[in-house]
């Protein structure tokens, strides 16, 4: 409770009457204004209108003078037309400071119209940074005693702000008179910067928004203080507005404060529309508290009329807006014809494998767009309603600690509750055709296989629901997932999917260079998930963990926000994996799963710089596998950066020199073509550890190309200084060599060649004669590069294949499809599952390391400070690098033998070499054979790294590793160790000849 004060100092103009004898003078001298009338109008304007004096310090007299024309042309026209009201509309923008003055009427908001709020959210509040900011101060005047011609105003006063300190220092960041702005610290008491200090704090120590609420004495004001940082969210100021208008109540004042510390601090001065029927202000305020939270994460969504506009509530068109998303990537556009035409069809058919990929492609992006899904929902809010309900009724808990229930809880309670079988028969009866009830039945299963969600959470920055990914049809997605999250932020979408309980991988983040390429990956963003974290599931095979794979999708206008959604990606799936405990700000949430679940992180994509602020957050939010949350660490809290020490590339290259090995070649007479630049870590460390003769380079800058050999010192520079080819030295190059950049336009090559588009040349060149080398490395590009639509380009019918070997670094530069294309035309390929795998045997071994040690041993043996590494960590990671290739080694002679001895693709053997492992893995684990001592430590002595057991010893590393993961080593060892030797498919035999001659030894089975 708060004295019934402002927060602020009031606004004097102590110079206010001078001024308003330099505006008569002025308007005089203009001679627009009939001068008998000048007086009364500059009278009228600075006493009737109730203006605040913020504007008159503001503005010049010239300035205010234009405004009283502007309103006497409106008086008079409002006369003309018999208007109920004048409409009054003052604007002056400069880049300093922007003032707007408008016809206000308490509690409603503007749908059409100026719409001020939203223009001062987009030009000034969105884009706020310390180094450029901007603060608000908003009044509301009253109607002078019913006048018409004196309605009630809404006043903005935007200014640029000056900070105190713009840089400050770490200790100076919480110092709220060290980032405050000048004016703002003039201008407030006491108790509003102790209030506004604590929340800058609380936002600088949490990621999403920090919100409180002051009872006024003697009054039914609310006064609500929101913080949060600086562009994490878009809109927001203007969506506050909406969503206090909708529970019937008006502010009186608001203001925007920035500090220089990177924190927003909005507040707002919050009373009850007169006669209104809505539910008391006492009760109100605390919806609009819950429901700021949601608005923080998605303030604008195609749905915001229906709420504007009283048609739905905050909640109900969030929901909307997360389930068209869902609608998008989950409604079956396949249907029955596509499945009896799979029937039909040979699927191991080359052509009618094309066949179908076209069909699918084609229907999934031309029956259901994005746009015809909206219009359909839009065209139901009462079906939103209902369904909101259902889900509703699972996950929402009455979470207020006094005994009257939430306003949410009364909602729900006045709506009709629906069995599933019900609901399903009201959409069927209230759509008008099938493609309407497809959509609406979509988002019921949605709400059928919602395990858990933050939605209700108090604080969050993006939704994230986990779902039971069981409703996913097996004719598209044949391999089942284990887990599935769904997240939808203000900038951005993502999923994370996985395969197995315990399972690992990278988060990705997509970015699109236009609104074409955006449509395109929207499409394609669950798909090629899925099929990233098959890759994984496949790749892991040697490790305990199954495959998983996370990615961010972000928006078209927030291109420039990898790290925003980031944040807001990990802190809500955080949400769902730590138990909440403090109320309103993390609470326990409904859990359908029935068990605690830890996901594990690790780089990719756009994401190699972000793993330590993961782990440390994690950290933060009291997680207890915080230290095992993230791979690719920084080495100074205890990571293995596969970058520089060539993790995947290990794995990668000891598949090149299989190749070279069986095959009898010398490496440096071998020519190569690969993808993926000196700027990145796989091709950065395919030029420093081979020795070939590389003749092509394809990165995001653009094509290099010299058949006579690009010269390698030069390439070394570049690749130890992770620059693009755009920054080679051009004179280094032969008279055959060339350099196109994605940029350049019109350019001649040495052969007379003119190549028009270089960014286009650059897309394609993996498929141009130009390209022909002996081996083609693939350490860079984006998903499916070579399908079945462009795979002929390789092996032209006039000429030699472009290459005789691949060896497939990059995930999913190849189609199975094409691969197989490929190999019947004798070609030679390891795909991406078995020779890309070095990276994730890496992050496993430092996972293990992480769960292995104590926080102070960890501390002592896996953190690098400076220029100290530990003696364990210089030979940890020798043993993991040594680990690595020998993996590599083992499956390449598997997968060589098997091929030579039954002539099957290798691409085909790979997928079963792995599906194998992953099948023995899983059984291995039910078995008895975990319960045999002597035979579980014997197997575990050799699977466990050598210095770990050493160092720790097997007793404690049964101790401190979780029982899951330690079932996992055990079977994946076993697993991947007998499957190399023996193959996929082997005898009935093999598997008891294998532990004979390995394990029996003393070990009774």
């Amino acid at each position: 409770m708060v004295s019934n004060e402002a927060g602020y100092e009031a606004n004097v103009f102590a110079d206010k009457a001078e001024q308003m004898q330099q505006v008569c003078e002025y308007l005089d001298k203009l001679g627009f204004l009939p001068k008998e009338l000048v007086r009364n109008e500059v009278q009228w304007f600075y006493s009737n209108l109730n203006i605040d004096d913020y504007y008159f310090a503001l503005e010049t007299h010239e300035t205010i003078a234009n405004h009283i024309l502007s309103l006497y042309g409106a008086k008079i026209e409002a006369f003309t037309n018999n208007a109920d009201i004048l409409d009054i509309n003052l604007q002056k923008e400069t880049e300093a400071s922007s003032v707007y003055i408008s016809t206000s009427v308490p509690g409603v908001s503007q749908i059409h119209g100026p719409e001020i709020e939203r223009r001062i959210d987009e030009r000034f509040l969105d884009g706020s940074t310390p180094a450029q900011a901007y603060r608000l101060e908003s009044y509301r005047s009253a109607n002078s005693s019913g006048n018409k011609l004196s309605p009630a105003l809404r006043s903005y006063f935007v200014t640029e702000c000056q900070f105190v300190n713009a840089e400050p220092t770490p200790e100076q960041e919480m110092d709220i008179h060290q980032v405050a702005d000048v004016t703002f610290l003039k201008k407030a008491t006491k108790h509003t910067l102790n209030v506004y200090a604590k929340v800058m704090s609380n936002v600088l120590q949490r990621t999403g928004p920090v919100i409180e609420m002051q009872e006024v004495e003697n009054s039914r004001e609310r006064r609500l203080i929101i913080g949060y940082r600086q562009r994490s969210t878009k809109g927001f100021f203007s969506a506050m507005s909406d969503l206090y208008h909708y529970y019937d109540l008006y502010s009186t004042r608001k203001y925007v404060e920035q500090f220089s510390n990177g924190v927003t601090i909005i507040s707002l001065y919050l009373n009850p529309v007169p006669n209104t029927k809505s539910a008391p202000i006492e009760h109100s305020i605390y919806q609009v508290m819950k429901e700021t939270s949601l608005l923080y994460c998605l303030p604008k969504t195609p749905l915001q009329e229906f709420f504007q506009t009283g048609k739905l509530s905050v909640q109900e068109i969030v929901y909307g807006y997360v389930a068209w998303i869902f609608a998008q990537h989950f409604l079956n556009r396949l249907g029955k014809e596509y499945l009896s035409l799979t029937q039909i069809l040979d699927t191991t058919n080359a052509e009618h494998e094309e066949v179908l990929t076209k069909m699918k492609k084609r229907l999934r992006q031309d029956t259901f767009t994005r746009e015809y899904i909206l219009d359909i929902i839009k065209q139901y809010p009462e079906l939103i309603k209902l369904l909101y309900s259902n889900f509703a009724n699972v996950h929402y808990v009455n979470q207020r600690e006094s005994l009257q229930p939430t306003m949410s809880f009364q909602r729900m309670s006045s709506q009709e509750v629906l069995s599933d079988a019900e609901l399903s028969r009201k959409i069927a009866s209230i759509t008008s055709n099938s493609h309407e009830q497809l959509v609406f039945d979509a988002i019921h299963t949605f709400n059928r296989h919602v395990l858990k969600t933050n939605f209700y959470q108090s604080t969050k920055v993006a939704l994230s629901f986990r779902m039971n990914p069981a409703f996913l049809p097996e004719i598209e997605y044949p391999t089942q997932l284990y887990g599935m999250f769904l997240v939808v932020g203000a900038e951005f979408r993502g999923f994370h999917l996985r395969f197995r309980d315990v399972a690992r991988g990278g988060i990705r983040i997509i970015r699109s260079r236009n609104r074409e390429a955006y449509s395109i990956n929207q499409r394609t963003l669950f798909d090629e998930n899925y099929a990233l974290a098959a890759t994984q599931q496949r790749k892991n095979k040697d490790i305990p963990e199954g495959g998983s794979k996370g990615t961010i999708l972000l928006d078209i206008d927030q291109q420039d926000k990898p790290l925003v959604a980031f944040e807001k990606y990990v802190d809500s799936i955080l949400d769902l994996l730590i138990l909440g405990q403090t109320p309103g700000i993390k609470e326990k949430l409904v859990d359908l799963t029935g068990k605690p679940e830890i996901l594990f992180f690790g780089p990719d994509e756009g994401t190699a710089d972000y793993m330590d602020w993961a782990s440390q957050h994690a950290r933060r939010r009291g997680a207890s596998f915080w230290k095992a949350f993230t791979t690719g660490k920084s080495q100074s809290l205890g990571g293995i950066p596969h970058d520089t020490y060539g993790m995947t590339t290990r794995s990668v290259h000891q598949y090149v020199l299989g190749i070279y090995r069986v095959l009898g070649l010398k490496e440096e007479d071998c020519t190569k073509l690969q993808t993926g630049g000196p700027d990145g870590d796989l091709g950065s460390n395919e030029i420093k550890i081979s020795k070939d003769k590389t003749v092509a380079i394809v990165d995001g800058s653009g094509v290099l190309c010299d058949p006579k050999g690009i010269d390698r010192a030069e390439l070394m520079r570049l690749a130890t200084g992770r620059l693009m080819i755009g920054s080679f030295d051009t004179s280094k190059l032969s008279s055959e060599g060339f350099r196109v950049l994605v940029d350049e336009t019109n350019v001649k090559l040495p052969d007379g060649r003119l190549i028009e588009n270089g960014l286009s040349f650059r897309n394609t060149f993996h498929t141009n004669p130009l390209a022909k080398a002996t081996v083609f490395v693939p350490c860079g590009g984006r998903p499916e590069s070579v399908d079945l639509t462009n795979v002929h380009k390789l092996m032209p019918e006039d000429s030699a294949p472009l290459f005789q070997y691949i060896v497939e670094g990059a995930n999913l530069f190849f189609t199975q499809e094409a691969r197989l294309r490929l190999e019947k035309q004798g070609i030679v390929i390891f795909k991406d599952a078995s020779a890309n795998k070095g990276g994730v045997t890496s992050s496993s071994l430092e996972v293990l390391a992480a769960l292995a040690f104590n926080d102070a041993e960890f501390a002592e043996h896996m953190c690098v400070h400076g220029d100290n590494v530990p003696d364990f960590y210089q030979a940890y990671v020798k043993e993991v690098q040594e680990i690595i290739e020998r993996n590599a080694r083992i499956e390449f002679e598997a997968l060589w033998r098997e091929h030579k001895k039954t002539g099957r693709p290798i691409s085909i053997l790979s997928d079963e070499l792995s599906v194998a492992i992953v099948h023995l893995q899983e059984q291995l684990q039910a078995t008895g054979l975990w319960e045999n001592e002597s035979l579980r430590e014997s197997v575990l002595v050799r699977a466990f790294p050598k210095l770990l057991l050493d160092k720790i010893g097997l007793p404690s590393l049964l101790k401190r590793v979780p029982e899951n993961y330690v079932k996992a080593i055990f079977g994946a060892y076993l697993a991947s160790s007998f499957v190399y030797k023996y193959g996929a498919q082997p005898d009935h035999f093999a598997f008891f000849d294998y532990m004979r001659t390995n394990y029996y030894q003393g070990a009774e089975i």
